[in-house]
């Protein structure tokens, strides 16, 4: 599982020119699941995003989580994270897991990051629709995570 993580002032989703996810101060997370993941990628990659420390203290120091400023959240699915671009110069996606696998393991991603912060703080795009997602990165502060190579 990987996870683009995003600290911004503000992000929103729009699906068919209607917004269906809007956040102030939070994060912005791109989620992309291979057939490999499971309820164990899902917990330790939201426990990662709730509990990391990207946001400034009062000395300007990234020392506050997501959980400590009560900030938004915003899960994106987004299937493209697993792209290979080895060979030639169309990427391939044959490592992403299929839909109605994925959806299952993203649907686990925001009822998982519910048991963590408060219902009313989690936002998401839709599942496999075309999505604009329009964000102002804060910082800019972006991080990768990948459940297969914790470092």
């Amino acid at each position: 599982m990987r996870a683009i993580v995003q600290r911004v002032s503000h992000a929103s989703v729009k699906v068919e020119n209607e917004f269906v996810g809007k956040i102030k101060q939070g994060l912005l997370v791109l989620l992309g699941f291979e057939l490999s993941d499971n309820t164990a990628d899902v917990q330790w990659v939201i426990n990662k995003i709730v509990n990391m420390r990207l946001f400034d203290d009062q000395n300007q120091k990234m020392n506050l989580s997501l959980s400590d400023l009560d900030g938004e959240l915003l899960l994106v699915s987004q299937f493209t994270l697993h792209a290979s671009t080895k060979k030639g110069n169309r990427p391939s996606f044959v490592k992403s897991a299929p839909a109605d696998y994925a959806v299952n393991l993203y649907n686990e991603c925001i009822d998982y990051a519910k048991t963590m912060m408060h219902e009313n703080k989690i936002k998401t795009g839709i599942f496999g629709a075309m999505m604009d997602v329009n964000l102002c990165n804060k910082g800019p502060v972006t991080i990768t995570i990948d459940s297969k190579n914790k470092e």
